[in-house]
């Protein structure tokens, strides 16, 4: 892996990250509220089934 296919990842991931709050930054802003609410547990869960399916998903991209 060269270091250029990282930046490039990382540049890719500020650009999906960017869509919401730009095109609409009132649910951001509620989702942001929904987190708060919610439990520790219930993020940690969530983040790793977003680990899981992000290495899923680049593992059938490779």
């Amino acid at each position: 892996m060269a270091w250029s296919d990282l930046f490039s990842a990382v540049a890719l991931l500020l650009v999906l990250e960017g869509i919401v709050p730009f095109m609409s930054p009132d649910a951001l802003r509620k989702t942001y509220q929904r987190l708060m609410d919610m439990d520790d547990r219930t993020i940690r869960v969530s983040g790793f089934v977003s680990m899981i399916a992000g290495v899923t998903l680049l593992t059938f991209a490779r």
